[in-house]
C-alpha cells in the first residue's frame, strides 16, 4: 500500500524514520525487516510529528567523515579526490562543511550541478544509506529554517533539493549498504 502524504514534514519525516529503520536493519545484517525496524519507523515517525523527537545532529556525520577513509562518496575510489557539494550551489545548496562530501573526478564531473539524488537514480542506484541521512538532514534542516515543513506538498515553493527523488520505500537491507566502501 502506498502511503500519500499531504505535507512537506510528513513525507520528509517518514523518509528519515524509513531510513533509520534501514540503518538499523543493514547494522544487523539483517535479510529482511523484521518486525523491531518496523516499531523503530513507526515510533520515529510519531515522535518526528510530535516533536518529541528530533533528527540526529549533523555533526555526527561530520565526526564520520573524519573516521571514514577518504573515498569518493558515488563510487568509492580512492583517487583524484575533490570536494563536491552534495546539493549543489547552483541548485540553492549552501556552501558549508556538512553539504560537501569527497567526489572523484569522474563522479564529479558526471553529477555537476545535478540533485545527488536525481543523479543516482539515474544511473540506477540507489544511495548509500549514510549519504542519504546527511542529505536528509540537510533537506529537513532546510525546510524548518525556512518555515516550510508545515506545506502542503502540492504548494511547496521551489527547493535546493529534490523533494520528488527523497525515496520512501527501501529496499530490502540485504539490496542496502551503509556507505559506498565497506566501514572496519
Amino acid at each position: 500500500m502506498k502511503r500519500e502524504f499531504r505535507y512537506v514534514g510528513e513525507f520528509l519525516y517518514w523518509s528519515y524514520a524509513s531510513l533509520a529503520m534501514a540503518h538499523a536493519a543493514v547494522s544487523q545484517n539483517a535479510d529482511k525487516y523484521e518486525r523491531v525496524h518496523y516499531i523503530i519507523r513507526t515510533r520515529l515517525y510519531n515522535g518526528l510529528r510530535s516533536g518529541s523527537m528530533r533528527i540526529g545532529p549533523l555533526a555526527d556525520d561530520e565526526r564520520l567523515k573524519l573516521i571514514i577513509p577518504q573515498a569518493c562518496s558515488y563510487c568509492g575510489s580512492h583517487h583524484h579526490l575533490a570536494v563536491d557539494h552534495l546539493i549543489p550551489l547552483k541548485l540553492g545548496g549552501e556552501d558549508r562543511g556538512d553539504n560537501l562530501v569527497w567526489a572523484c573526478r569522474t563522479c564529479n564531473s558526471s553529477k555537476g550541478a545535478s540533485d545527488v539524488l536525481e543523479w543516482l537514480l539515474g544511473k540506477g542506484v540507489f544511495p548509500p544509506v549514510l549519504l542519504l541521512r546527511r542529505y536528509l538532514k540537510i533537506a529537513i534542516d532546510y525546510c524548518l529554517c525556512n518555515e516550510i515543513i508545515n506545506y502542503l506538498i502540492t504548494e511547496v515553493p521551489p527547493l535546493p533539493f529534490s523533494l520528488h527523488a527523497i525515496p520512501h520505500d527501501y529496499p530490502s537491507p540485504r539490496e542496502l549498504c551503509l556507505w559506498i566502501i565497506p566501514l572496519r
